[in-house]
């Protein structure tokens, strides 16, 4: 993280969905001028807060995705709710990041980048 400055986002009150678009966009560099597609030019991401995002239970049950061991038939379908009881919310933000983030060798570093607090 050379002298890079890190962003500091609140999770506290927002809702999933905003919260890591907001990330996502930060990881991609989006919102410097310096943005380039084809080199990391992001910055270093903080969220906090991560355990008072406002999510209801009707939504947790909506949302779900996949895990896949490796092995034919070995795909598992997890719902929001397992694994928010499991591995908390901070799972969640950093799944749904993932998500948005495109999918090239960029992601990998720009996930490095990121880290999730309770």
């Amino acid at each position: 993280m050379n002298n890079k400055t890190l962003k500091t986002i609140d999770a506290a009150g927002r809702t999933l969905g905003r919260v890591a678009s907001e990330v996502a966009m930060s990881l991609m560099g989006k919102t410097k001028a310096t943005f380039e597609r084809n080199k990391y030019s992001g910055f270093p991401v903080r969220v906090v807060n991560a355990s008072k995002l406002r999510i209801t239970d009707k939504k947790l049950e909506e949302i779900y995705h996949t895990r896949y061991s490796g092995i034919p038939g070995g795909l598992r379908i997890l719902k929001g709710t397992e694994t928010a009881d499991k591995k908390g919310l901070k799972e969640l933000i950093r799944l749904a990041t993932y998500q948005m983030l495109p999918s090239n060798k960029l992601r990998r570093i720009m996930m490095k980048n990121l880290r999730i607090e309770d």
